[in-house]
């Protein structure tokens, strides 16, 4: 749900605290990827939580959720190679798994000095990615924590790790986006060592129950591709399950020709971890109560649904009609398109 409008310094900003608040009626709100260092920055006028003033300008995000009785888990995201020497401190090449390039995957890139009201940015190919060390790998993990430790210091009441979409940890999870032949790679086992390392991090910073994590298990976002998927993150999820954290956030597939999650799948991850699932991808009223039904699933994500209707919950429960989005202004700008859809009153917009 990245929205490019971070300001300076990629600070949360009077218009963000607006914009969650008036959302803050979701049972729970889960930020736009959020960077844990300068080096997981992957697309122009996204929010970090590696300074100070970025603590500060969350701050004022979260008292405005709370304001309306809302709570607020911080997305923490490391793109990995999905960014631009442009991001990188002194732009030099952007980290990952391994020294493998997605061919076609663009991030978001805006020009030197443009801030996001200028809205002036344009999609390129990633830059080629060099493989992370041991050592940067351990750093990377404390950088991890010392981002739970500022979401903490915030007002978030926990933490999201983003796992899916092809970022970081995607990247060390998936077998055709590793060729890692260390303790990082090859094996399964070795795979998932970068996301229990990471999560046993967090978890001794915030406690297990206030950890969400992010998968996308069946998909092949951003050039993630794994030759075992149902293997793979069965066992994910069974590894999660160990540390009791609270939820596990499985992102479907979401465009338009997107092939379907089996509920056999689904029915085996409810099974490996005893926590809550939450499910979100192209979801309505009807399919969410569903799942729900089922038993698959706890909780349903609304993702793009609540860009054009801040008051989705109230929509959603008196089957009200749902305003639709307007893409042109997804990425960048200002309170257009942002922070002013109205609410559905009297039985009109």
């Amino acid at each position: 749900m990245t929205r490019s409008r971070a300001g300076k310094g990629n600070v949360a900003t009077d218009l963000m605290a607006r914009y969650y608040q008036q959302r803050a009626e979701a049972g729970l709100v889960i930020t736009e990827g959020t960077q844990i260092s300068q080096q997981g920055q992957g697309y122009a006028w996204t929010p970090g939580i590696h300074s100070p003033k970025q603590v500060a300008g969350w701050r004022k995000v979260t008292d405005a959720v709370h304001e309306k009785d809302g709570l607020i888990f911080a997305q923490l995201w490391h793109v990995g190679r999905l960014s631009h020497t442009s991001f990188q401190p002194e732009q030099k090449a952007p980290v990952s798994s391994s020294a493998l390039v997605a061919d076609g995957v663009e991030v978001y890139v805006a020009p030197d000095g443009k801030g996001p009201e200028s809205g002036i940015g344009k999609m390129v190919q990633h830059s080629k990615p060099r493989a992370l060390t041991i050592p940067e790998i351990k750093q990377t993990i404390k950088d991890f924590g010392k981002a739970a430790t500022n979401a903490q210091e915030a007002g978030f009441d926990g933490i999201e790790l983003h796992g899916a979409n092809g970022y970081l940890i995607n990247q060390f999870l998936d077998s055709q986006s590793s060729n890692r032949t260390d303790k990082y790679g090859g094996s399964l086992k070795n795979r998932l060592r970068f996301l229990r390392e990471v999560t046993r991090e967090v978890v001794d910073v915030l406690g297990p129950k206030k950890v969400g994590v992010r998968l996308a298990p069946l998909t092949t976002l951003n050039g993630t591709k794994d030759d075992h998927p149902k293997e793979t993150y069965l066992a994910v999820a069974e590894m999660l399950d160990e540390f009791d954290i609270a939820y596990i956030h499985i992102a479907e597939a979401d465009w338009d020709d997107a092939p379907l999650m089996p509920v056999a799948f689904k029915q085996s991850l409810r099974d490996a971890f005893s926590g809550t699932m939450i499910y979100s991808g192209k979801y309505n009223k009807q399919k969410a109560v569903s799942a729900l039904e089922q038993g698959w699933a706890d909780m349903i994500g609304f993702g793009r649904p609540f860009i054009a209707n801040p008051d989705l919950p109230y929509r959603l429960k008196h089957d009200f009609p749902l305003a639709q989005g307007d893409p042109d202004t997804y990425f960048g700008g200002g309170a257009e398109g942002y922070t002013d859809y109205p609410l559905y009153k009297n039985g009109k917009q």
